[in-house]
């Protein structure tokens, strides 16, 4: 197979980048969980904070990173769904911003669990 520095690169910063996503969420789960719409809020976010930095693990290593893509994208488009776009009906005007950043990451997830080889068991 070959390899591409600057996808590889690029996916890494990416992973990196919900690492980061992760440890906001576990950090400041306080100050987030006024966007949860849902009941359980701190719950939910330290839930979403584990997924994100299980993902991001996942990838980086190359260990169920395509599941980890799909499941991420999965989770972008919950948020668009059940945060967002009320946000936008109820005039948010930051609203549009967020569904078009969400709707960026989950076109990533998407690409890159289909980029990821999958490592077959006994295969170098």
């Amino acid at each position: 197979m070959r390899f591409n520095i600057p996808t590889q690169a690029a996916v890494v910063l990416y992973a990196l980048i919900w690492a980061c996503f992760g440890i906001n969420h576990l950090i400041n789960a306080k100050e987030i969980v006024s966007m949860v719409p849902v009941p359980g809020g701190v719950f939910w976010i330290y839930f979403t904070g584990v997924a994100m930095l299980l993902a991001a693990i996942a990838i980086i290593f190359n260990i169920q990173a395509r599941l980890a893509g799909y499941l991420l994208a999965l989770m972008l488009l919950v948020f668009i769904f059940t945060i967002h776009v009320p946000g936008l009906i109820n005039g948010n005007l930051m609203a549009p911003v967020n569904i078009l950043k969400d709707l960026g990451l989950l076109c990533g997830a998407i690409i890159i669990a289909n980029i990821r080889p999958i490592h077959k068991q006994g295969s170098n």
